[in-house]
């Protein structure tokens, strides 16, 4: 591990921060009754040195094309890719210096960990050729950092799926590369090993600081591990921030319903007198806000049961998670269905109860412009 994090260090520093100006990939369409598909439309972001980012997006948004145009194996229709100072646009993949792994892992069934691991280095040529034992010394030292070093001799076969994916990472970062790509590593292990190897990966990338991009759809494992997230929709970067501060406050309706679990709630929303009503009951006061209709998104968390609460909503169901409740309810103007609150068990309903009433957190209701859905900036009440 000391021998990974000095090469970090000491030599890759001024390498690690990855810039990508108006990137764009289009992709033709083979019949002209289809428009081309613009998979990457005008893609700018400087990722830090030594961060994880996490691209997350819908399946489809472009985000896995992003990636590859930042290895190599896609060339950008338009725009520049710079590690560092140095533009790569034009370089070939193996000359860009990037650790990738893949969804499925990649191995060779026939080799050994050993064997799977030392292979990109001994594909090195001219003044890049190893010796030997510096070959194995890379290979041991990658082995103790994702803490495989006792399945050395083993197949692929032989092993789990985290174990395999550990292999793949160790892999990627035998090779020393400036940056270390992603691209849903986890989708293929059970709930249990995808907590367990994304802990790992924070680890990993913790320990040696080399940048690294780290693909998903799913939004946990973004959240849980990224110093900043990149939100796509559509090939367009929708909101960049770090994972706590989009979720708590998302530039658009978009970005809103994609992060969060359970989800945000929707509503159709009027604003009259400077009031937020949600059906007939007027929720909140939003000071500066016009006459108008807007959506409403109220985050799970974001409802206090209350007697007299402004908010009345249908009781549908009550689930027992242990310190919390999670209640399903049902209102007129809710375009989410169905709704879910999380509120403390103690505060649940009574046997019985066919309604619940609440008021609203006001730094946990956001508003959105009807038509084109972006934030609607205001200090609810």
């Amino acid at each position: 591990m000391a021998f990974f994090s000095t090469y970090y260090e000491c030599e890759g520093c001024d390498a690690m921060k990855v810039v990508l100006q108006n990137l764009t990939k289009i992709f033709p369409n083979r019949t002209k009754k289809m428009p081309d598909v613009i998979a990457v439309n005008n893609f700018n972001f400087e990722i830090p040195d030594g961060q994880l980012i996490g691209l997350l997006g819908p399946s489809g948004c472009g985000k896995s094309t992003a990636l590859n145009l930042i290895c190599g194996l896609e060339k950008p229709s338009s725009g520049k890719i710079f590690f560092g100072e140095e533009d790569v646009t034009e370089l070939p993949p193996e000359n860009r210096g990037v650790g990738l792994v893949f969804q499925n892992y990649a191995l060779y069934p026939h080799m050994t960990v050993r064997q799977n691991i030392m292979f990109p280095l001994q594909n090195f040529k001219g003044k890049d050729k190893l010796p030997k034992a510096e070959m194995e010394k890379r290979v041991e030292e990658a082995a103790r950092l994702v803490q495989i070093e006792r399945l050395m001799d083993r197949k692929p076969s032989q092993m789990s799926g985290g174990q395999q994916q550990r292999v793949a990472i160790a892999r990627a970062l035998v090779k020393m590369p400036r940056v270390l790509l992603l691209d849903e590593p986890l989708s293929n292990l059970d709930a249990r090993l995808r907590l367990q190897t994304r802990e790992e990966i924070r680890r990993i990338q913790r320990n040696t600081g080399i940048t690294t991009i780290f693909v998903t759809h799913d939004q946990e494992e973004a959240m849980s591990i990224s110093d900043l997230i990149v939100v796509m929709k559509e090939g367009v970067i929708q909101q960049i921030d770090q994972p706590q501060r989009v979720y708590d406050d998302p530039k658009n309706l978009f970005v809103a319903k994609f992060l969060g679990t359970p989800p945000i709630n929707v509503f159709e929303g009027t604003v009259r007198n400077e009031t937020l009503y949600l059906g007939q009951d007027g929720v909140l006061r939003v000071p500066g806000v016009g006459d108008r209709d807007v959506w409403v998104g109220v985050r799970p968390e974001g409802f206090v049961p209350q007697e007299a609460g402004p908010l009345c909503c249908e009781l549908k169901a009550l689930e027992v998670m242990g310190r919390d409740t999670s209640v399903v309810l049902g209102n007129p103007a809710a375009v989410s269905d169905p709704l879910r609150a999380i509120i403390s068990a103690e505060h649940a309903a009574a046997p019985g109860d066919k309604e619940m009433r609440f008021a609203l957190k006001p730094n946990k209701v956001f508003l959105f412009d009807k038509e084109t859905e972006e934030r609607i900036r205001v200090r609810a009440e």
